[in-house]
């Protein structure tokens, strides 16, 4: 029931938000802006999207010590199918991650689980080292709007940065035993019923166990944000390469600051990241750049469509690698539920 809800609520979010994202765009307008787009720059964002993809594998390998001897392969299929079922579940490729990987190479669930937190926070502090390059050092585009939306976004994007480093030190202090941050987590535990809080404090110590890349070495370390900085960069020539197909004239920095906005949108849980991701783009390139209406949901529908494909074939492909349907993926996901 629970599931269902969510899943009617998400349904009816996405809706509203492609609405406001598209509301006064005329039709003929949309079809003609996607018709005139350049073909050229199109192929390369699906290429480079599943490229991202490898990337996205190799660096699940270093933040994941236990996974340091696992194929880049099998790594590539499990990524794939997580991200495919997030088109469909919101959050389900964060459970079934974590428990592909268990299954193949036997390590366990709640390990791999603090590996995706690690993940999102890591790939969340190099969004805004890339937003922090575009404000404070790489020039402005003449086509930038300077108004309360940047002056509220450079506030937002401080405490957010703050915050996120805030999670990753807290994150690393965990793995000292008997330092504060442990100290504060049994006190927490403490706090809960004994037969309860002993069933927790076996999945803490799991999920501590899942820490370990923080004690990695420096090169280790230097190489996990080599990567991730590839990764971003990656997927602002994706963005970039889309904005040329369209022919808007912005530089390529530009994209850092529209992936801000959809690293927003995208976070809202609905199906397919539908709405979230069309509004916050269409927003990025109306309010900051100028671009009309229609040729921005225009360029968010192709954008959206080019990056959701290539998981979605893929990520179909690996499924059956993997000995699972997708009422089977359904059902994993919803017994992982809190």
């Amino acid at each position: 029931m629970k599931s269902a809800f969510r899943l009617t609520f998400g349904v009816a979010l996405a809706a509203l938000l492609l609405w406001l994202a598209t509301r006064g765009v005329d039709s003929a307008e949309l079809v003609a802006a996607m018709a005139h787009a350049r073909p050229l720059p199109l192929i390369l964002v699906v290429v480079i999207t599943v490229l991202m993809y490898v990337v996205r594998a190799m660096r699940w390998r270093l933040l994941f010590p236990p996974l340091r001897d696992a194929s880049i392969f099998d790594l590539f299929g499990i990524t794939n199918i997580g991200f495919m079922a997030g088109l469909f579940i919101p959050r389900a490729g964060e459970i079934l991650r974590p428990y592909l990987a268990a299954r193949r190479y036997k390590v366990g669930v709640s390990a791999g689980l603090a590996s995706i937190i690690l993940e999102r926070l890591i790939d969340l502090i190099t969004v805004l080292f890339l937003l922090a390059l575009y404000m404070f050092v790489l020039p402005r585009p003449a086509t930038e709007r300077s108004d309360v939306i940047m002056t509220t976004l450079r506030a937002g994007a401080g405490l957010v940065f703050l915050v996120a480093l805030a999670g990753l030190v807290f994150l690393g202090a965990l793995r000292v035993e008997g330092g504060p941050a442990r100290r504060l987590l049994d006190w927490i535990l403490g706090l809960l019923p004994r037969s309860l809080g002993m069933k927790v404090r076996g999945l803490v110590d799991s999920f501590i166990s899942g820490l370990d890349v923080f004690g990695s070495s420096p090169a280790q370390w230097a190489r996990l944000m080599a990567e991730s900085l590839l990764l971003w960069v990656g997927i602002g020539l994706i963005v970039h390469m889309n904005s040329i197909a369209f022919g808007f004239e912005i530089p390529f920095h530009s994209a850092f600051l529209i992936i801000a906005f959809l690293t927003v949108g995208v976070a809202i849980p609905t199906p397919g990241m539908v709405g979230g991701f069309h509004a916050s783009y269409t927003l990025a390139l109306t309010a900051i750049y100028g671009v009309d209406q229609g040729s921005a949901v225009a360029a968010g529908l192709v954008l959206h469509a080019l990056q959701s494909l290539p998981v979605l074939i893929l990520g179909i492909a690996f499924l059956g690698r993997e000995g699972l349907s997708f009422g089977g993926m359904r059902q994993l996901t919803q017994r992982a539920e809190p």
